[in-house]
């Protein structure tokens, strides 16, 4: 089974000997992955759509790994049980959406070792959910595949307090928003996602300065905002 860089960059970050719940499984190629090259011991290929679902088991039997991988439809981890998998999967999907998943399956995540998680919008709510929830994140990686941008987050669960005033101040929230391990070992791909972050910005802000208007105005403070976020994010870099 050969995956996609992104694909590839989620399946690196299960600790080998797992049971897995790959949530959202699409077509299975995660589970498939992990089972064939010994990473997890046992999958549940979830998905909430009956069509990929269907092709997820045909790919499973295809592979011969029917005995091994469970395929279920299911809206998030609804139908998994709560310690059945010590690591729980979630890739593609946006961060809000994942954030309820995990919200939802509040049990089955709170029994689970671990979770490794690709969301492909608002991560900082995926940081910041994690934290709540007493997750360390241990591990952090980027990406580039077919010209977009993708993290992977990798977090245990350590139940570690959660203090809500640090995570308002200003660090936190650079951290948040891009990822304190990113940020502290300099990856690259993060540098290249900021410089054109802070690009986008300045045009944006300049485009909201020449057609000002009170709603214009509300905005442009706010990308004011976020340009400040990038500019502290890329003084790790310096």
């Amino acid at each position: 089974m050969h995956l996609s860089k992104r694909l590839q960059m989620v399946t690196d970050c299960v600790t080998k000997g797992s049971t897995v719940a790959d949530v959202g499984c699409d077509h299975a190629y995660i589970s498939i992955y992990l089972v064939e090259n010994k990473i997890a011991t046992s999958t549940v290929a979830l998905d909430i759509n009956k069509g990929p679902l269907e092709r997820a088991a045909i790919n499973v039997k295809d592979y011969g790994y029917e005995d091994r991988i469970t395929t279920r439809l299911s809206d998030g981890l609804q139908k998994l049980q709560p310690g059945e998998a010590d690591s729980i999967v979630i890739a593609g999907i946006g961060g809000e959406l994942m954030v309820r998943i995990l919200s939802e399956g509040d049990a089955c995540v709170k029994a689970a070792k671990e979770v490794v998680l690709q969301p492909q919008s608002e991560v900082d709510k995926v940081r910041r959910y994690l934290h709540k929830l007493g997750f360390k994140i241990v591990q952090e990686n980027m990406c580039i595949d077919d010209g977009k941008f993708y993290v992977v987050i990798h977090a245990m669960n350590e139940g570690i307090m959660y203090d809500e005033t640090v995570e308002s101040t200003i660090e936190r929230r650079v951290e948040n928003k891009f990822g304190a391990l990113l940020l502290a070992q300099k990856h690259p791909i993060l540098e290249k996602y900021l410089e054109k972050e802070k690009k986008t910005t300045q045009i944006i802000i300049e485009n909201l300065k020449a057609n000002e208007s009170e709603k214009n105005k509300i905005r442009q403070e706010q990308m004011e905002e976020e340009l400040v976020m990038i500019e502290k994010a890329l003084e790790f870099f310096q």
